[in-house]
């Protein structure tokens, strides 16, 4: 028979579009957990009874003690922030355990927060998850506002992502994505699941741009796959001991020691990589400089003789990329052509630009991408309907401020929610369409000036990898449509249904057939 704690515990979960927290507490640490939850409910009454906050908090739903609105959350978050948002306005507060969080879906009020007062909000909320593995947070995504953070995001910037050296390694990103050619080539007339397809060519294309990687084997390509899956899902489950810091210690859920074996993991490739490279002799006479390469050399000598990376940095910066790449990339490339098949006009406009840019015997090489106008409007229109981080990753202000006439409490998470931003039918007309053209005829960057469209985020804390995304989906996409014609299996259609997480997945992979369309079959090998 069930005990009144896992009852609360189930209650708790139910509907929670993160996951749920697991049932895996001993008696012991249930009653450890019911003793501190009783505390903390006094503390919590005690501390709404005697303060007063003005100018106020935003408005939000009431709570329960300790858990706040935790049992009331609905599966998908993006949509039903959207919910609370036409009862409450464009920004409010829901209490998660002991956290505020402060959710915004106007781009006015993101300005405030992204832009007015970037330097205050440029911080991270870290997942206990995250600290564990990270060296304590030194890469740069969880790495604090501060000096550090701006001298790692400028070279990553200046040197890592610079035109020519995303150019330099554009033979490596060459290679593996004419090895999908001939792989799906391989499977003309029947049905490809594109979504497992490019998935994997993107962590093959990840490891050989990362550290010049190309001898993995399948199975090999599938464990990362999956190692980087559950990473990516460890994170995002709800955490105990992020709501209740004073548990952290405790990992009840186990979340840390997971997230703590599968980083050792990948760091125990990522220096195994570092130091076979640094005992090549000739490794920096390389032509086509993978990424590791340039870490290394700013390792080494550092920017000029006085900024360097020190060694957990290089790994933590790796790990950043790889985990950052592969999900986004491959999700971005599966919408489009989710997109692409359900608007065959679409399909027919672009294979046109296709066919007169880079000609019908010829694959679409990375160095077309500026030319291909179109490509790049369907890539925009595919991240405005479908932004890969729909909440974008949360930020926390070092102290409090006032933000659109309210208090925003010092150390809460806050949430800026792009997709809502994005489909927002009094800033977009047919927001719901699929119309790349509006990117034509608009100047619409990624760089998040236009706070109506910040898939990448806006500010400091805007996403430092856009060059190397814009790179790939744009080559993933020109081969998949340049190179074939695609149909969708008889009785099926390709649907939009979303799985909400971290990333904004497709519920069901898409899956549709191959034609050749190139003259010239030797483009296939």
């Amino acid at each position: 028979m069930i005990n009144s704690y896992e009852k609360a515990t189930v209650f708790a979960c139910q509907g929670w579009s993160w996951g749920c927290l697991a049932h895996t507490t001993t008696k012991p640490e249930a009653t450890l957990t019911a003793a501190v939850i009783a505390v903390f409910c006094f503390a919590w009454w005690w501390i709404k009874k005697f303060t007063n906050i003005n100018p106020p908090l935003p408005p939000g739903p009431r709570g329960f003690p300790i858990l706040g609105s935790i049992p009331f959350i609905k599966p998908d978050l993006h949509r039903y922030f959207v919910e609370l948002s036409e009862f409450y306005g464009p920004i409010f507060k829901l209490q998660l355990g002991t956290k505020a969080c402060i959710v915004i879906n106007s781009p006015s009020i993101a300005k405030e927060v992204l832009k007015d007062h970037d330097a205050i909000f440029a911080n991270r909320d870290t997942p206990a998850a995250t600290i564990v593995g990270m060296y304590g947070g030194v890469d740069i995504v969880w790495r604090p506002n501060g000096p550090d953070f701006i001298r790692l995001r400028k070279l990553l910037l200046h040197q890592v992502m610079s035109k020519s050296r995303l150019d330099a390694s554009c033979e490596l990103r060459r290679r593996e994505v004419r090895q999908m050619m001939k792989d799906v080539h391989g499977k003309i007339g029947s049905p490809v699941n594109l979504g497992e397809q490019v998935a994997l060519t993107t962590v093959k294309v990840m490891i050989t741009t990362l550290w010049g990687g190309s001898s993995e084997r399948s199975s090999d390509l599938i464990e990362f796959k999956k190692r980087i899956d559950e990473f990516i899902r460890l994170m995002g489950t709800p955490n105990v001991s992020d709501f209740l810091p004073v548990l952290a210690p405790f990992d009840l859920q186990g979340i840390q020691s997971k997230s703590k074996k599968l980083l050792s993991w990948f760091y125990g490739i990522f220096e195994s990589m570092i130091m076979n490279r640094l005992k090549t002799e000739d490794a920096g006479k390389n032509i086509s400089k993978d990424f590791l390469q340039q870490l290394l050399e700013l390792n080494q000598t550092g920017d000029d003789g006085n900024i360097s990376l020190s060694n957990d940095e290089v790994k933590a910066l790796l790990l950043d990329m790889m985990i950052g790449g592969t999900d986004t990339i491959s999700t971005t490339v599966e919408w489009a052509m989710t997109e692409l098949l359900r608007h065959p006009d679409k399909m027919a406009k672009l294979v046109e630009e296709l066919d007169t840019v880079a000609g019908n015997q010829n694959l679409a090489e990375e160095s077309l991408l500026p030319q291909l106008l179109y490509l790049n409007a369907v890539v925009k229109e595919t991240l405005r309907l479908h932004p890969v981080v729909p909440l974008l990753l949360p930020h926390m202000p070092s102290q409090t401020s006032i933000i659109a006439g309210y208090t925003i409490p010092k150390h809460s998470r806050v949430f800026v929610n792009a997709w809502a931003m994005q489909r927002n039918p009094q800033l977009w007309d047919d927001p719901l369409g699929f119309q790349p053209e509006r990117f034509l005829e608009a100047d619409i960057s990624y760089k998040g000036n236009d706070l109506r469209y910040i898939p990448f985020g806006s500010g400091r804390r805007i996403c430092g990898g856009i060059a190397m995304a814009e790179r790939m989906v744009g080559l993933l996409l020109a081969a998949l449509v340049h190179s074939f014609e695609w149909k969708l299996p008889e009785g099926r259609k390709p649907d939009i249904e979303e799985e909400f997480g971290v990333v904004l997945k497709k519920t069901e992979s898409l899956v549709a057939i191959p034609f050749a369309r190139l003259s010239n079959l030797e483009q296939y090998k």
